[in-house]
């Protein structure tokens, strides 16, 4: 899943959300050198990867991909439902998602000095043009796979997507609504799992 999916699934804690969202950027057992909330966003994010990659709806809406988009189709399907996520959010959370993504916005800012470098650089773009919320529309994924497929050097294709999403929008959508409904679940009972076994 990409940004929204992995803040969202984090619950309240802010650390713990913090730690799922630079997930990416803590290779191998780095993690246990940071503090317990961090650990555990972590262990939450690859879980909710894990889960993702090898649910067979996913796989379903990876496969639509594959032959034009190849080994990046998994990449782009996880920008494709946090579209759903954004468009849907009064389904799945009574915040507006307005309010919802400038209080992150607020937190990352608050704690700016523990971020890891990569994500100090990307923060001020990704508030600057409001990635989050941008999601809600097809425009702002647009924008996203542009500068994807920039960072392949522009040999992924995945700039071109949209096309599929536009001619496939219902499937992907229904795809989407089915499998969130199970990573919800597994994603609640991992996250308070983790919490009582760092005693939090």
């Amino acid at each position: 899943m990409n940004f929204l999916a992995h803040i969202y699934l984090s619950g309240d804690n802010d650390m713990i959300t913090i730690g799922n969202f630079i997930a990416d950027a803590v290779r191998g057992n780095k993690y246990k050198l940071l503090s317990p909330e961090f650990q555990v966003g972590i262990k939450l994010h690859r879980h909710i990867d894990t889960f993702t990659d090898t649910h067979p709806v996913v796989r379903q809406s990876t496969k639509r991909l594959h032959k034009n988009y190849s080994h990046y189709s998994g990449v782009i399907v996880d920008i494709l439902y946090d579209h759903f996520l954004a468009k849907n959010w009064k389904n799945y959370s009574d915040i507006p998602l307005e309010t919802y993504v400038d209080d992150f916005y607020e937190c990352l800012q608050a704690h700016f000095d523990i971020l890891p470098e990569r994500f100090q650089k990307l923060m001020p773009y990704m508030i600057a043009d409001n990635w989050l919320l941008s999601y809600a529309e097809v425009e702002g994924i647009q924008r996203v796979l542009n500068g994807m497929n920039k960072r392949t050097k522009n040999k992924s294709g995945m700039n071109l997507a949209t096309n599929e999403l536009k001619k496939y929008y219902s499937e992907f959508e229904n795809e989407f609504t089915l499998f969130f409904k199970d990573l919800i679940i597994t994603s609640n009972t991992k996250r308070i799992e983790l919490i009582k076994a760092y005693n939090l």
